[in-house]
């Protein structure tokens, strides 16, 4: 019995093993140590069952990749949005390191089929709960980052993470209409003006179409489930057209 339990435990670390490299090449990222890698995702259950053999946990992994997380997601925010205030830029980094998006992130990826996990934690769904996984994608940025550096997990974050801020996955937390006031009144560039310019879809499926104006002039269009979210975006195209404007200029100066 003892030994047909050791041949499964050999065969599924084989199975494992292909699966790290299958996923190494997915992503584009070879670790020279990986050692670190398999530790990103080694839950604490599985250490426990097996004492003898020298795994360890992921969990000083996650306080570090933690960390790196931040870092890295604050570097980006900072350079994107010059214009954002520290309470903005604090509540939208929040938005992208929370559980939940953590959680997207790593099964965007399948992390949870890389993980290994106790019998115990295996039987109550522990490789989907989305606590464990959110913090196996921490411990992978650790990793990452002790064995490739900060550059690396910054091109990861591009990867994965960045595009999804890109493509307003956020926006809920960010206010862009507030943005592009304080942009024109600090520039006392004039007056801003929302107006749907189209309704259409079925009431349960609505679409609204905005235009937002300075002085009469269009800066933008944005489209949205609600006229807020609509107008939203109109400010978000409106924000980006002023700031690409503004670099011009300083560069020309």
């Amino acid at each position: 019995m003892r030994k047909n339990n050791k041949d499964n435990h050999k065969r599924n670390l084989r199975a494992k093993d292909k699966q790290f490299k299958e996923f190494q090449e997915r992503i584009g990222i070879v670790f020279g140590d990986e050692k670190l890698l398999k530790q990103a995702f080694t839950h604490s259950s599985y250490v426990n069952e097996h004492r003898k053999k020298p795994y360890e946990d992921n969990e000083r992994l996650e306080f570090l990749g933690d960390a790196v997380l931040e870092l890295t997601v604050s570097q980006y925010l900072f350079k994107k949005y010059p214009m954002m205030s520290e309470g903005e830029l604090t509540k939208l980094r929040a938005a992208v390191v929370c559980e939940p998006s953590l959680v997207s992130f790593a099964n965007e990826l399948s992390f949870g089929e890389l993980i290994l996990l106790g019998k115990g934690e295996e039987m109550t769904g522990g490789r989907a709960r989305p606590a464990l996984l959110a913090d196996v994608f921490e411990a992978f940025i650790g990793a990452l980052y002790l064995d490739k550096g900060i550059e690396t997990v910054t091109k990861f974050l591009e990867m994965v993470v960045f595009p999804k801020i890109n493509a307003g996955a956020f926006s809920h937390v960010m206010d862009y209409k507030s943005q592009l006031q304080e942009l024109v009144q600090r520039d006392g560039a004039g007056t801003i003006e929302y107006r749907i310019l189209q309704e259409k879809g079925p009431a349960h499926n609505r679409e609204f179409v905005s235009r937002v104006s300075l002085n009469k002039v269009e800066l933008g269009t944005g489209i949205g489930r609600s006229k807020k979210e609509a107008e939203q975006h109109a400010a978000q195209m409106a924000l980006e057209k002023l700031k690409a404007h503004l670099e011009v200029n300083s560069i020309e100066e």
